[in-house]
């Protein structure tokens, strides 16, 4: 659920930034975060600090951190800085039934739902610091959640996607229509067209997914094939 980082200005330093395995130490900033980037979601579908302790009680190589050693003028900080968020956990899915709600799917942010044998990954949550977008630290956290799937052997990526850029259509389309147009390259949507870029495919759409007010509850069901692997459709 990054969105597509625009173009930093010409001549901008650009800051040290390095991706991470999450530790309790990040939770407080994390949950910051959470409130920084998604403001249009539901207080109760977002994650607290708790939440991102339990995390690393259930499964911490899933959760990865970026870390930025500058302010985004380049100037040195006294210490790092959290300014992104890649978050998982495995689970066993049905791409023929992929109906479900975010909420219940992440066991109300705790990950409870973690399955160490589950054949995919299930992609709760990628987002970037809005000062900090345009650095290519979407890629890398996607990057770094592939790198674990292949090295863990599983059949690859699941996730909900929210879509950010539909309110300026709805007036004229429905979203089944604006997610066709979207992958058809006919228009772009900050999230969906990042994911797709990343080599991530729609295969539907989830009704209820999250309380989402700009598009009605709707998201996208994308998913990322492990490209080591040769599996049946299922």
């Amino acid at each position: 659920m990054t969105a597509r980082p625009p173009a930093r200005p010409a001549g901008a330093a650009r800051p040290r930034v390095r991706i991470a395995q999450a530790a309790p130490e990040h939770a407080e900033a994390l949950a910051e975060l959470q409130r920084l980037v998604f403001p249009n979601l539901a207080a109760h579908e977002l994650m607290t600090a708790e939440h991102f302790r339990l995390h690393q009680a259930v499964f911490p190589e899933g959760e990865f951190v970026a870390l930025a050693a500058d302010a985004p003028d380049g100037t040195p900080l006294e210490r790092e800085r959290v300014v992104g968020l890649g978050s998982g956990f495995l689970v066993d899915f049905d791409l023929q039934r992929p109906e479900h709600a975010f909420n219940e799917m992440i066991a109300g942010g705790t990950y409870a739902n973690h399955d160490p044998a589950g054949a995919w990954y299930y992609g709760a949550d990628i987002s970037v610091h809005p000062d900090y977008r345009g650095l290519g630290l979407g890629r890398a956290l996607y990057d770094a959640r592939k790198a674990l799937v292949r090295r863990l052997g599983r059949r690859g990526i699941v996730a909900g996607g929210q879509l950010p850029g539909y309110p300026a259509h709805a007036a004229r389309m429905d979203v089944p229509a604006y997610v066709e147009r979207v992958v058809a390259g006919e228009l772009t949507d900050p999230t969906l067209s990042f994911q797709l870029a990343n080599g991530f495919e729609v295969y539907g759409l989830l009704r209820g997914y999250i309380e989402d007010e700009y598009t009605g509850d709707w998201a996208t069901f994308i998913v990322w094939f492990n490209p080591d692997l040769i599996y049946p459709e299922g």
